[in-house]
C-alpha cells in the first residue's frame, strides 16, 4: 500500500480525483465523484470473454488496443474522468495513451458490463456522457441475461444498432463477437 502525502489541499475536483489511491474504483462525471464496489465474478467472466475476443481481433488485424478497467480515461482536463470496463483506442488515436499509461481523450469504443445498482448509471448518465464526448460506439452488456445493446454515434446522437443476446456486432471494427 502506498502512502499519500498531500502537501497542499486540492483546489479542483479533478485534483481531488487524481489524489485518490491508484486502483480506486471511482469516476468523475460533471464534477461529481462516483465510487463503486469491486465487480462480482459474473461481471468478470463476461468481461474476460469480450476482452479476449476484442484483443484477438485488434491484434490480428493491427487495428489498435483494448484496455481493461481500472484505467483512468480523462475525457477532459477539468471535470470528467471515467474507468470503463473496456476501452478501445484504434491506431489513429494512439497518441491519446500518454506516457503515464492513462488515456487522455476519447476512446473509439467503450464497453460497460452492468453490475447490481449501476443499470441507470450506465444506460443513462454514462451513455449521455459518452455521446457528448463523441465515443463512436458504446456497448452495454447485462451479465445475467447477456443482453447486449450497442449504440453508434451518428450526427452527434447515439442510435441503437444492436439489441441481442450474447452478441456484439461492431460496425466500427467490422466484426461480430459472441460470448
Amino acid at each position: 500500500m502506498k502512502e499519500i502525502l498531500i502537501e497542499t489541499p486540492p483546489r479542483t475536483i479533478m485534483e481531488v480525483y487524481k489524489s485518490l489511491p491508484t486502483g480506486t474504483l471511482a469516476e468523475l462525471i460533471d464534477n461529481i465523484i462516483y465510487m463503486s464496489p469491486s465487480p462480482i465474478s459474473k461481471h468478470q467472466v463476461i468481461l474476460n470473454k469480450i476482452n479476449v475476443q476484442l484483443y484477438t481481433h485488434l491484434e490480428k488485424n493491427n487495428l489498435g488496443m483494448v484496455y481493461l478497467a481500472p484505467l483512468d480515461v480523462y475525457l477532459d482536463e477539468k471535470s470528467n474522468a471515467v474507468q470503463p470496463d473496456l476501452s478501445v483506442v484504434l491506431n489513429g488515436g494512439k497518441a491519446r495513451v500518454d506516457e503515464n499509461g492513462f488515456i487522455q481523450g476519447v476512446p473509439d469504443l467503450i464497453v460497460e458490463i452492468l453490475s447490481t445498482g449501476n443499470r441507470e448509471y450506465n444506460l443513462v448518465k454514462k451513455k449521455e456522457l459518452y455521446q457528448r464526448f463523441g465515443v463512436k460506439e458504446y456497448w452495454v452488456v447485462d451479465p445475467d441475461t447477456k443482453l447486449t445493446q450497442g449504440f453508434q454515434l451518428q450526427k452527434g446522437k447515439y442510435n441503437l444498432i444492436s439489441d441481442q443476446t450474447g452478441k456484439m456486432e461492431s460496425p466500427l471494427l467490422v466484426a461480430n463477437f459472441l460470448f
